[in-house]
């Protein structure tokens, strides 16, 4: 079983997700917080395999959330809660640590996949608000080391970016591309290393900022 603290300040949405979640065989929540400082006081003791975390909340934000629990290594895989309004705080609360994004009218099958795709130490950068990022990264403080790309992408690394900018897993890129997998994996360690990132989400984030997708 995988599973899930809830972190939002709206008892709707909770309920909302909980139910959706409970329609999964291989998932159970475990734990709710209503505000940021209880989910940074019970995730820790909790454990959780992934945290569907809220950004807007009282007490303590989700970027501080995320945060807190990253300076204590204490940060399960996260998945942000956002709506379409929330543009700068979704970058933000990436680079803070967040392993991806979810809207907040999420379908059962997107939720459920989420879930399992973070637990298995996959990431989410969902095609439907890579646009919407895409126009927030230049409004956002830039915390990345700020140099020139040191080593271009190859034509293959770039495209193989751009699927991964649109959510696709290893397995997906290489049947979309026919090759094997674990080519794949090869190249995205590359564009890692080439980008300076340590994860597939920032890597996406590095690379809009760049203008490669």
């Amino acid at each position: 079983m995988i599973s899930v603290c809830l972190v939002d300040d709206q008892n709707l949405v909770r309920q909302g997700i909980r139910s959706l979640l409970d329609l999964a065989e291989d998932v159970q929540v475990v734990a709710e917080c209503a505000d940021g400082a209880e989910a940074v006081e019970q995730i820790p003791k909790l454990k959780p395999d992934v945290v569907l975390l809220d950004l807007r909340m009282p007490k303590m934000t989700g970027i501080e959330v995320l945060q807190r629990l990253s300076a204590n290594d204490a940060l399960p895989p996260t998945v942000i809660l956002t709506t379409f309004d929330d543009d700068q705080l979704v970058l933000a609360g990436l680079k803070a640590g967040a392993r991806g994004y979810l809207l907040k009218d999420v379908s059962l099958d997107q939720l459920v996949e989420a879930v399992r795709t973070v637990a298995a130490g996959g990431s989410l950068v969902a095609p439907v608000v890579t646009q919407r990022l895409k126009a927030g990264v230049g409004r956002i403080q830039n915390e990345f080391t700020s140099l020139e790309q040191p080593d271009p992408l190859t034509e293959r690394e770039t495209e193989i970016l751009r699927l991964l900018a649109g959510g696709y897993s290893n397995k997906e890129i290489a049947n979309s591309l026919r090759v094997a997998e674990g080519t794949v994996k090869n190249h995205v360690s590359n564009i890692l290393s080439k980008l300076g990132v340590r994860d597939r989400t920032r890597a996406v984030l590095k690379a809009l900022e760049l203008g490669i997708v």
